[in-house]
Order: C-alpha cells, then structure tokens, then sequence
C-alpha cells in the first residue's frame, strides 16, 4: 500500500517544497503519510496570497448567507467522512476512536454548522439612535473584516481548534493562513480539500506545514497579518502577545491550564469518581482544559483515592484503533520521557503514585511513547506536579479542610482555564461562582458546545472562541454617521463656522 502523501495549499494550489517530513504513529511508529515541509518562503506564499484575496474583494464582497453557505456544505462533507477522518486522527496524533468520532470530527462538524447558522442571522450592519436634531444624523455600526487571519493550532483536538478559529475567519469574510502543528497535520490538510471541492476561492484559505520556528513565529509576527488566533503553551503565546505590539495586532489566545476539580461533602462518588478520571484521562490526559487537580474533603480522602484506583486500574491503556481502549499514546518519545520527570520530580517533593507512575512494558508496549493512567497522592499545591502542565493522563490529589480552602487551592495557580465541581447543586454552583476559571462543569467535565464560550481568566488565554460572540472577534467596528439634516443649518460644522447668508 503506497504512504499517502501531503503537499501545502497556497493559493488554490497544492504545493511541494522538495523537503518532506514523516508522520509516524505515537502508538506504532509505523508511518502514517509524508507531508511537505514549509517555511519562511512559503509562508511569505502564503500571507502574499490570502493579502491578495482580501484586497480583490471576491470573498469579503459575498453576501453572508453565501459564506454561511459553503461553512454548511464543508460541515456535511466532513460528517459524511466521519468513520475515515475520525481513523485517520486517531492514526496521527494516538486519540482514542471512541474520542475522535464525537469530538474531533462530530463537534468540529456541529462548531461549522453553528458558525454558519450564526452569520446568517449576525448584526452586520445595524442602524443607532437618531443624532441631533444638531447636527441631524443617522447612525449606522458595520461589522467588516479585519484582513488576513493567522491561525496556528496545536496537535491534541486539532481539527476542532482549527474550526474555532478558521470557520468564524470565513464567515466574516477574512483570509486565512492556516499552520497546524507539524505533529499533527493530516485533518488541516484533509478540511483545505474540503474547502476547495467547495468552491472556496483560491487564496482565501491557505494551510503551510512545517515546523513552529520558524513558520509559525514568521506568520505571528508578519505585518500583514492583521490577527493572530493560537491555541497552545502560555510561553508561546506570552511571545505572540509581545510580537502583537509592534503592529497592534489582533490576537486571540487559547493557552494552558490546571483545571481544579472540587469534591465537595456532598459528592456521589460513584458519579464523581468516575467524573475525575474522565476529566483528567480523556484524549490520553493532553487536554489544556482537563481537570488534573482534584481536591477531596479530608475525612472522604482515603476512600476517594481508593475508589480512583479501583477505578483507574480498570481503565484499558492501548491501541487507540480499538473500541475497547481507554486510554491511548503520548504523541511523542520527547513528551512522554517529559512526564516521566515530572514522576521523579513528585517523589523527590514527596508525593506518592497510587496507581500507575511509570511508561508500561511488555507486550503491546515495546514500540509507542506510552505513559500509564496514573493518581498522585500526597501532593500539596506547590509542588511543581500540581502547579505546571504535565499534559498526560496524570492527575494529583489535594486534600482540604474547608471548602473556603478549597476555593483559595483552587484559585493559586497562574491558570484559569477549566474547573469543576461535584455535589449538590445549590452548594456547587455558589462554588462555582467564585472560582477564577473561563468554565465551570458542575458534577461533569468536558462538556462543550458551539453556542458556549471557550477560553481562560489569566494565563490561561485571551478572548473566547464559540458561542454567540465568536464573530466579533475577526472583525472591526465601524461607526457611519449618515447626515439627514437637508440644509446647512443642522450640519456639524454649524457650531464653529457660521452658516453661509
């Protein structure tokens, strides 16, 4: 069987460099597809052509039910091809395909029909309030693009994260550069074949692949570029940040997280329980928004940790093209020999694995980056395991006393992504209310939805991506005051020069 091959999409064109990359399988290391590999260049290409796109105007000048259109015709070619993408994802980047079918393809699908749904209906020009009878005016607020929109994603949920960030780009009528992570490529490349069989004119969506440095830092501080939108580490988007002053540029930011995840006195631990284990170990543990710290009330500690193993040691680690599997592969040998340091750095500050604290062995593991499913007892809020992001199926067990000190843990970290709480719901929702976190699940976790904002308090991130608001933030304001005065005595300009005789 020959190795699929990817090429860039510039322009309209799929496009080669003469340097290729491997996709390798985190689960096998057996090759997936070769893609081309960009850089500086072809990302210039690639800004050069969305800027011409923009200032032709074709795309910019449809109407929005037109666009909206197309985001739904590409919404259902995805959703036809669910089964094949969904294999495909979990392929490259090791998601589990009880996961990629539901969340990467299925909600990617439902965030496009959303996005589409609401350009048909946005307030694109609206009409304010009567100004004067001095002067006498009307006042009109249009909603137009910004320009070319730099999207950089990251190699966890790729394909949802590129519909929030591209599928609003579109709808207003932006032009888009799009650079997946060169991780994970493949469903970047298989959406721009989407958008072309659409009709999407040529320039209005570009994808080049390749490396973060130097394309993806190239794109983020491009001077055409007119926004950025990125979802990955608080350290990268600290620099984006900075980049972004020098042109005044746009930026959304999508960044880490330490998600808290509160078990009150109240709690149903046979719901809660489980709820932990699905907050932190969905998609392998590499989730920015996962709930990797659970705080239990003292006197219900030792039977939550218990029931966690219990639980944990039934959850299946292997092959993520098996229905029976739970938990499948870190994307790469770099990341999981990252969390085995974490795991030596824990004992060192004195916690305690109580399941799982190492790569697994044996059979079915002698090839793969794998990490077991893994609770660590015994930790208190400064250690490094419970303040920084370990991105792995790895969560750590707090203890408090009260649930003022559970608010005050939860809230001591420079993330405020994700939290949950679990218990009763007049209780948990009051907790809720005074966490410092961009979303709250109560007695759930992971539950997102196109119509619901997505994004962090603090480090966590910048700005929001879904719900209503999502459009507002690739596009500018702008205020027309439409004079209706008829004469030049209610004119503006009456109040400093005097009326002609």
């Amino acid at each position: 069987m020959t190795t699929p091959h990817y090429s860039l999409y510039i322009d309209g064109k799929w496009v080669d460099t003469g340097d290729v990359y491997e996709i390798r399988s985190p689960a096998t290391e057996e090759l997936v597809a070769t893609v081309a590999r960009g850089g500086v260049a072809e990302a210039d290409r690639a800004v050069a052509a969305a800027l011409a796109a923009h200032r032709d105007g074709q795309w910019r000048r449809t109407s929005p039910q037109q666009r909206a259109a197309l985001l739904h015709d590409v919404a259902g070619r995805l959703a036809a091809r669910t089964d094949e993408l969904a294999a495909l994802q979990s392929r490259e980047n090791g998601a589990t395909i009880r996961i990629t079918g539901a969340l990467h393809i299925g909600l990617s699908a439902a965030q496009l029909q959303y996005l589409a749904a609401l350009a048909e209906d946005y307030p694109w020009e609206t009409e304010g309030p009567q100004i004067g009878p001095v002067p006498a005016a009307a006042g009109l607020v249009r909603r137009e693009p910004l320009g070319v929109v730099a999207a950089i994603v990251p190699w966890n949920i790729p394909l949802l994260t590129i519909v929030w960030k591209i599928a609003p780009a579109l709808a207003a009528g932006n032009t888009v550069v799009l650079k997946p992570d060169e991780h994970a490529p493949l469903l970047a490349l298989e959406l721009a074949r989407e958008f072309e069989a659409a009709g999407l004119p040529p320039g209005v969506l570009n994808v080049v692949t390749g490396d973060g440095d130097p394309v993806g830092a190239h794109l983020s501080g491009h001077p055409d570029v007119r926004k950025v939108a990125f979802t990955g580490s608080t350290v990268v988007g600290k620099a984006i940040l900075r980049q972004s002053a020098d042109t005044v540029r746009r930026v959304t930011l999508e960044l880490g997280g330490k998600g808290a995840n509160i078990l009150l006195d109240d709690a149903d631990l046979d719901i809660a329980v489980d709820g932990a284990l699905f907050a932190c170990m969905a998609n392998n543990g590499q989730a920015c928004e996962a709930g990797t710290r659970l705080l239990v009330p003292a006197q219900r500690h030792d039977e939550v940790v218990r029931r966690l193993v219990e639980r944990g040691s039934t959850l299946v680690l292997g092959d993520p093209l098996s229905p029976g599997t739970h938990v499948g592969p870190i994307i790469s040998a770099e990341q999981r020999d990252r969390i085995l340091d974490y795991f030596r750095i824990a004992a060192e500050e004195g916690a305690f694995a109580a399941l799982g604290g190492r790569a697994p062995e044996g059979d079915g593991f002698d090839r793969g980056f794998w990490i077991e499913p893994t609770v660590f007892t015994g930790v208190t809020n400064d250690m490094r395991i419970a303040r920084e992001e370990v991105f792995g199926p790895v969560l750590t067990v707090l203890r408090y006393d009260t649930v003022d000190e559970a608010v005050a843990i939860a809230n001591d970290t420079p993330y405020g992504l994700s939290a949950g709480v679990w218990g009763g719901e007049e209780q948990a929702l009051e907790v809720a209310r005074r966490l410092e976190a961009g979303m709250v699940w109560v007695n759930d976790w992971h539950v997102i939805h196109p119509a619901y904002p997505f994004g962090g308090y603090k480090e966590s991130g910048l700005g929001r991506e879904g719900g209503p608001h999502a459009l507002d933030e690739y596009t500018e304001q702008k205020f027309v005051s439409l004079d209706r005065s008829g004469g030049i005595a209610n004119r503006a300009f009456a109040i400093v020069i005097d009326p002609a005789g």
